[in-house]
Formats: C-alpha cells, structure tokens, sequence
C-alpha cells in the first residue's frame, strides 16, 4: 500500500488540484531543461515497465495491476498530443530474487521508468537496485516504509502501512464497531507486520481494548488456534491487515467454530470475492479500508469500472485502480514539467535524468494529480502520498461504500 489522512472515515488531509488523471500543471519561468522541446508540450515515447506477480498465489495483484496500466496506457496513446507510452509487465511470482530479475529483463529493454513492484518484499530488494541504478519507481500497492526508506528515487501510491493501521484503529473507534479487539496477523510479512504494530499502537492511544494477537505464516493453512483464541478471549470485532488468500480460510474457519464477529480488513484482502472455489457470503459484512472504491458515482471512476469490466470481464480491484493512476500520475509529473520548463520530449531519454525529473516533479509542493484513488494526490520527500481513505463493507457480494 501515507500521512495525515481525513475524510468522514478518519484522519488528515490535503488538497491541492490538479485536472483529473494529471492534466496540466503550473508553469513557472520558461526555462528550458533536459529534452525540452521549446513549446511547454511533453512528446516522445516513455518506456514504462511493471513488474509484480503475473502467476502463482499472488497472480490476482499483479494482474490487476498490468492491467489497470494498460487500460491507461491505451487511453494516453490514443490522446494523440505526442506522447505516447511503450508498456511492458515482468512477472515476478512474487519473489525477490525473481522480482530483481525482472527488473533486469526490463533495464534490458531499455525501461525509463517502473510502475512496480507490486508485492512489498519483492520491491524492498528491486528499490534498493533502482536506487543504485537511478531508475524512478511508482509503485501502485508496495506499502511497507522499507520500500521507499533511504531511497530518494522510489514512491508510493498506496497508503503507507502506519497509515493503514493507524486509520484503521481509528475508523474502528470513531465508529464505536468493537469493545474487544481480536489482531490476526502474519509475522513474516513485512507488510502485515508494519499494519499490525501501528494499529496496535494506535488503539493503545485511544483505549481500543486488544484482547488477542496471534500471528501465523506464509505456509499456515490452519487457522482454528488463532480464531479459537480470539473467540475465547470474547473478541467482538478481528483486525486482519494480511492477505486475501489467508483471510479467506480465517473467514471458513469462524464459520465452522460458530464464531461471528465483525471482520476488518485492509488493502490486503481486495481480491477475496474473486478467489476461485470461496462461498463469498462468508464475506458478507466484512468491512475494509481502501483508497478506491467501485461503486463511486464521480465520471472518473464510472469510465474506469465500465472499462475495466469491458477489457477483463470483471469490477477492478483497488490493485487495478493503483495500476492504473500509477500511469496516469507520471504522465502528469512530466506534464507538469515541461510546462514549467519550455516542453520535453521523452524519447531516448536515459532513465538517470528522467528519474531526476520525476523526483523533482514529485516532492514539488505545487504537484498533485487526480485518479481513480484519490483526487489532489501530493506526495512528500519520504515518497509518501497523501490522500483520503475510503471504507467499504462487503454486501451481497460486492463492495459497496460506508
């Protein structure tokens, strides 16, 4: 999946605007920089690159994202303004090792920029070469602080894990949901962990009672210890900041121990009503925090979800969403310099200069862009972005906004 967070669900906020998926920017005092054009219009063709898993357990995120990027993709290239964007997707099954390696296959091609990785561990070990190499990234749903710590060329559009765990006690409080407090969380994911402490210590600060925390990992598939100790311990309401795939088999699990408290979620568990084989009532109610939600009314996101349906036979995910304004995001920073700096043209440009391009469009305070996840998206020096949260509950087998 950062920073002060508002909205009618929780915390802080900004607002700067900018036209919807990016257009525009202000423009400043005409001078020209590297591969500017003269006439404040960004041309020329970007090599794009995405990198996250395409196949095995975690092939629904990836996929999601290559996808939503496409359907931007196609969308910028038929604008026909003179900037077009080359797009390519490296599966890396969700693991490092292969992750670097796809990251090389891309450096290969020629990638001037990287909307990826999608899975946190994979990106820590691709961010740390990218840094070295000088290549810019956006990745859509990467959330750990890990990922961008240090690392002044990497960025993130999803919420930073504080920020989930944190907003998440909060939601939780606010909206009087639970007295009892159960946390089930994977303690070899750096991901769940980051959630898992912040929200622990959140609700230490407002008094939400926590009386269970249990953990499990990658290879658990018996769930009936951890949702027997939260059931024992009269928990009314099970924090799970993990994964769909897990969630699912602790959602199965209640429901054979007679145990139904309210499920909360986050990013994590997008995905679960589309898991093959999954009896999605037992979903039914399960509430979760997110940036994206499908129903919204606004044009934006309404275009999105008929096109994604159309394309891919199915409502995008959050994962789909991320993907998707990742594209549109750096389209707009380069948009937004090359008005400021006499146009630009992106063709043969090396991924070093553009990545000190993005870098200084994207920690400008006078940047924001608009997408499906959020509108007047800023983002700090720390490659955190800033925007409002959403949440959603599971009815009739579809998210529906809270």
């Amino acid at each position: 999946m950062k920073k002060k967070l508002l909205s009618l669900i929780m915390v802080g906020a900004m607002v700067l605007s900018m036209t919807a998926c990016g257009q525009g920017g202000n423009t400043g005092s005409g001078n020209t920089g590297s591969g500017a054009s003269g006439n404040g219009a960004l041309t020329g063709t970007l090599k794009l690159g995405v990198i996250g898993p395409l196949t095995g357990g975690a092939a629904i995120y990836g996929n999601a994202v290559a996808n939503g990027a496409k359907i931007a993709v196609d969308e910028i290239n038929a604008e026909g303004t003179g900037f077009t964007i080359e797009l390519q997707a490296q599966d890396d099954e969700h693991d490092a090792e292969k992750s670097v390696n796809a990251y090389h296959q891309l450096q290969d091609w020629g990638v001037q920029a990287i909307a990826g990785t999608v899975t946190t561990t994979p990106c820590i070990a691709v961010s740390a070469e990218a840094n070295s190499d000088r290549v810019f990234m956006l990745t859509p749903s990467a959330s750990a602080v890990a990922v961008t710590e240090g690392k002044d060329n990497v960025f993130q559009l999803c919420f930073a894990d504080p920020n989930q765990g944190s907003a998440s006690a909060q939601y939780i409080f606010d909206n009087k949901l639970a007295t009892k407090v159960a946390i089930i969380y994977n303690n070899a994911d750096a991901y769940s962990t980051g959630i898992y402490q912040t929200f622990k210590a959140k609700a230490a600060e407002l008094g939400l009672e926590v009386v269970s925390e249990t953990t499990f990992t990658d290879d658990t598939t018996d769930f009936s210890v951890q949702v027997g100790d939260a059931q024992s311990n009269g928990a009314d309401l099970v924090f799970l900041p993990i994964y769909y795939t897990p969630a699912s088999l602790i959602l199965q699990q209640a429901a054979s121990a007679g145990y139904e408290p309210k499920f909360f979620g986050v990013d994590g568990m997008d995905g679960i009503l589309t898991i093959e084989g999954f009896d999605t009532s037992l979903a039914e109610g399960v509430m979760l925090l997110t940036p994206f939600s499908a129903d919204a009314t606004d044009d934006l996101t309404k275009n999105f979800v008929a096109k994604y349906n159309e394309s891919y036979g199915e409502v995008p995910s959050q994962f789909a969403a991320d993907g998707y304004d990742c594209a549109y995001a750096i389209k707009a920073a380069l948009e937004f310099y090359a008005a400021k700096n006499g146009g630009l043209d992106v063709t043969d440009m090396s991924s070093a200069d553009l990545c000190e391009i993005l870098i200084s469009v994207f920690t400008d305070p006078d940047f924001s862009a608009d997408g499906v996840t959020g509108l007047g998206m800023v983002w700090d020096t720390n490659g955190q972005v800033n925007k409002q949260p959403k949440a959603v509950v599971i009815k009739d087998g579809v998210y529906v906004g809270m």
